[in-house]
């Protein structure tokens, strides 16, 4: 069974569009290993506008997202739609 390598991005304290335009950098350079289930993005953000941003445009290009608040921050987990 393959170890699916996790791709780490924190932009705490960057505000949209910044936060948008380095997640979809970071999508689209790892786009391939993505879609194959191979590897999964995260995201740290403190700006909450990039909780819906980022998952909606994610969304739109094939992929599961799933957003998780902590105390500090929220989390966006990209990863293969399986």
């Amino acid at each position: 069974m393959n170890r699916k390598e996790t791709v780490d991005i924190n932009i705490l304290g960057q505000v949209c569009p910044a936060c948008l335009l380095v997640a979809l950098k970071e999508i689209n350079t790892h786009h391939e290993r993505l879609r194959k289930g191979e590897v999964e993005v995260v995201v740290r953000t403190d700006h909450r506008d990039a909780t819906r941003t980022i998952p909606s445009s994610a969304e739109a290009m094939g992929y599961r997202v799933f957003v998780k608040r902590t105390e500090n921050y929220y989390e966006i987990r990209i990863t293969a739609r399986q």
